[in-house]
């Protein structure tokens, strides 16, 4: 997993896999680096982030229709216009099937969900008073033990969650 090739903005690491999944886990964290600093937030709070969880059993697992399921959970704090298009879920699970499909290989069993949320702060919490998020959970079955690809998919669907400019462009800055 850790062979995978992601944009320098995508900060990825080991984590603490689930335990009782399957006989063997691995985990993947993920945060995309603010680009007012190119600092990672320590406690995962930044706009984008997610994990990607590896489970496996050499068994084989009948739900899964394989022997590795990859577990992913992307969050991405949107603005208000993109969180209520009506369309967002649709576009945010097409982000996910278009990455696998282009650098993950054969998968089988995808499903998932795809929430977007607007929540209002009231009293001594902390925060912005509205603030809305992107949600996407996902899982698969990986049909290749080669997983570079799925997790190159995965930093794929955060840089588009947090409305990264594509590869080779540049985003313009602001002048003072």
């Amino acid at each position: 997993m850790h062979a995978a090739t992601v944009r320098s903005e995508i900060e990825i690491g080991a984590i603490r896999p689930p335990q009782r999944l399957a006989p063997y886990s691995y985990a993947i964290g993920a945060e995309v680096r603010s680009p007012e600093t190119d600092i990672v937030a320590e406690d995962s709070d930044g706009e984008t982030f997610g994990r990607l969880i590896l489970l496996y059993d050499p068994n084989g697992h009948e739900a899964w229709n394989g022997l590795m399921r990859l577990v992913a959970y992307v969050q991405s704090d949107v603005d208000e216009e993109l969180a209520a298009d009506p369309l967002l879920p649709e576009v945010a699970w097409s982000w996910l099937t278009d990455s696998l499909a282009e650098r993950g290989g054969q998968v089988t069993a995808l499903g998932g969900t795809v929430t977007a949320t607007s929540s209002v702060r009231f009293g001594d919490i902390a925060g912005p008073p509205r603030a809305h998020q992107l949600e996407l959970r996902a899982s698969w079955t990986a049909t290749d033990p080669d997983l570079s690809g799925h997790v190159e998919s995965f930093a794929a669907v955060l840089a588009m969650a947090a409305g990264l400019p594509p590869v080779g462009v540049a985003q313009l800055g602001r002048s003072s």
